[in-house]
């Protein structure tokens, strides 16, 4: 089992090989991340870290239903509870299959990081874990489990979360399953 914080390389992609396993590899995981993160005010960042970004503070009722909002070189991810809580981060060479069958939301926006730092940063608790990539622009696939489980005060729960990045073109937000309840954000 992985430790907090730690990583395992699952598979890399390889010029050298033939385009039947890289099309395998891609589909499969290249590193795997778990975390135990504060989401104070109801939300965590990935960012570029050496851009420095702000986290941004224009936040709208539709930025809280998708429960994920982008600004230049940051994705602000918005967990249901104002609590520590559970996150996977899994970085693919391709966007991988989709099965939304186990996640209540999900919804996806892109990560330009232009030095290729990826940094996971509470919004108070500051940094968790900086992450070496390829400088490119990322899909980030948030998925959302379990938001129905929670205690009537909020703060106990078994919400989960995974995100999974992969290269892709700059796309803007977009929800791909939306929970019909409300975000505590």
């Amino acid at each position: 089992m992985i430790q907090p914080g730690q990583t395992q390389v699952l598979a890399r992609v390889d010029s050298r090989q033939p385009a039947s396993v890289n099309r395998l590899t891609a589909m499969s995981a290249i590193m795997k991340y778990t975390y135990s993160i504060f989401a104070d005010y109801h939300q965590f960042y990935l960012w570029d870290r050496d851009t420095s970004p702000e986290a941004p503070t224009d936040y709208t009722d539709t930025d809280i239903e998708r429960r994920i909002k982008a600004a230049p070189n940051v994705v602000v991810i918005q967990p249901e509870r104002n609590m520590d809580v559970p996150v996977t981060l899994e970085v693919f060479a391709a966007e991988p299959e989709t099965d939304f069958d186990e996640w209540d939301h999900v919804a996806e926006a892109s990560l330009e990081l232009p030095s290729g730092h990826l940094e996971i940063r509470e919004c108070t608790g500051g940094s968790i874990d900086r992450i070496d990539l390829s400088p490119a622009t990322y899909r980030v696939r948030a998925y959302f489990g379990a938001l129905s489980e929670l205690s009537e005060d909020g703060l106990e729960g078994k919400d989960h979360y995974r995100l999974v990045l992969w290269p892709a073109v700059f796309s803007p937000v977009e929800v791909l399953k939306q929970f019909p309840g409300r975000n505590a954000g």
